[in-house]
């Protein structure tokens, strides 16, 4: 395929008659797909389906140790389930605290007290003059929505193929007091699919941070998302590291079976040192008597061990890697050559990133709206909903058939190049 930029004039306006043609015909047929937001589809529900069969009226309702998840007890967390999370992140289960169903709640509730209570006896962040949190991008919009709902500001951080850029990482963290997290997604991150290399996890557990409350926000929330069976990535412990390191408190870990089990009624997880876990079971204990024990022995039983885990998520991939496959092949034969955009082949995680010529995503996103294919804002993978190039778009493969993903796919590349197609006539 000869590239656009290399076309004449002539042949852009014959390329963009054509598109046209294509474009009406796509109309007329009235699609009404969403590749908004990274939602597992029905099938994936279903897989979990029998978890409900687990408990009833009939069930022993006690765990392992004998407590009765009826009654109050174990708010941190029953055993069974605290085992079974940590196994899923990969720390010890003394470091783990089980919540409720949502991990960004977690998060939310961590940025919170930081704000109106400090970390660990440090000034609360409400009574600096600034607070500032790294943003690799592009990232996930709904963490970028909590720094940004505090007044706390967001400074862009290079995102690259082993993770983010870590000399700009360790030039703000080392000398900059104002610095007190970043946002870290860091295996198969949304939206690009990227995994941290051992060098990026080592030098995130030997940074020096000029603030003594810095703390590392890092959400593993596609530690077991996998797409293939024999490609998957892996990951240095950062807790672990962290510890080696001599900064044992500096790291924040969060999960969830949001996206294992059922999205609405799943488990999630903080891990954390000793220290922070005190820090953080000191609030726990005033907010809550304990989150749903009956839901986490559900889950307990359930999947039984890791091992259990890991099998549910085989099935979880045979169901998405078809619907991922279909963007992926459809990028490549419509537009490898044309060098009208770029994406990455992920090998795990909910999202495909798709980088657009600059200045085209909200007019590719506003363009696929109107013939029915809902994408996720452009702008959204950034802070403040404002990407500086107006190139990311994030597409969200999961919840539509494969046989839709071909349908909007097939919308979305017609869109880029109509889209890049009138920049470049705009540009002679």
């Amino acid at each position: 395929m000869k590239a656009y930029k290399n076309m004449s004039r002539e042949e852009l306006l014959a390329l963009k008659a054509g598109l046209e043609e294509e474009l009406k015909l796509e109309e007329a047929k009235g699609l009404s797909l969403n590749m908004a937001r990274g939602k597992p589809g029905v099938s994936q529900l279903t897989l979990s389906m029998p978890m409900l069969d687990v408990i009833n009226s009939k069930a022993d309702m006690n765990t392992l140790l004998g407590n009765d998840t009826r009654n109050y007890g174990d708010w941190d967390g029953i055993g069974e389930c605290r085992r079974l999370l940590a196994d899923m992140i990969g720390v010890k289960k003394d470091n783990v605290i089980v919540c409720g169903n949502s991990s960004l709640n977690i998060m939310y509730d961590t940025v919170v007290r930081s704000m109106v209570k400090g970390v660990n006896g440090s000034t609360p962040w409400c009574k600096l003059d600034k607070v500032k949190f790294l943003c690799p991008v592009p990232g996930y919009d709904r963490h970028f929505k909590i720094t940004e709902t505090f007044g706390i500001e967001m400074i862009n951080i290079p995102l690259y193929e082993d993770g983010p850029d870590m000399d700009l990482v360790e030039q703000y963290v080392n000398n900059d007091e104002a610095v007190k997290g970043i946002w870290c997604v860091p295996k198969y991150s949304n939206p690009t699919g990227t995994t941290y290399s051992d060098e990026v996890v080592w030098r995130f557990a030997n940074l020096k941070p000029k603030a003594e409350d810095f703390r590392i926000f890092w959400d593993n929330a596609y530690c077991i998302h996998h797409l293939y069976d024999d490609i998957q990535d892996e990951i240095l412990n950062i807790l672990e590291e962290c510890e080696k390191a001599g900064n044992p408190n500096m790291v924040y870990i969060f999960a969830s079976t949001s996206k294992v089990s059922f999205p609405g009624s799943g488990v999630s997880a903080i891990a954390t040192s000793k220290e922070n876990m005190d820090y953080i079971q000191k609030f726990m204990g005033v907010q809550t008597i304990g989150h749903d024990k009956i839901n986490q022995l559900r889950h307990a039983r359930f999947f039984k061990n890791i091992d259990g885990l890991n099998a549910h998520m085989k099935k979880h991939a045979e169901i998405l890697r078809p619907k991922f496959e279909a963007v992926l092949n459809t990028l490549d034969k419509e537009l490898t050559g044309a060098e009208i955009g770029s994406w990455i082949k992920p090998r795990g995680g909910y999202f495909i990133s798709f980088n657009a010529m600059p200045g085209c995503a909200k007019a590719i996103v506003a363009k696929c709206k109107s013939l029915g294919v809902v994408l996720t804002g452009a702008g959204a993978t950034y802070p403040y909903g404002v990407d500086p190039d107006d190139s990311n778009i994030r597409i969200a493969p999961t919840f539509p058939t494969p046989e839709e993903m071909e349908d909007a796919t097939r919308v979305f590349v017609l869109c880029v190049k109509l889209v890049s197609v009138e920049k470049l006539l705009g540009e002679q």
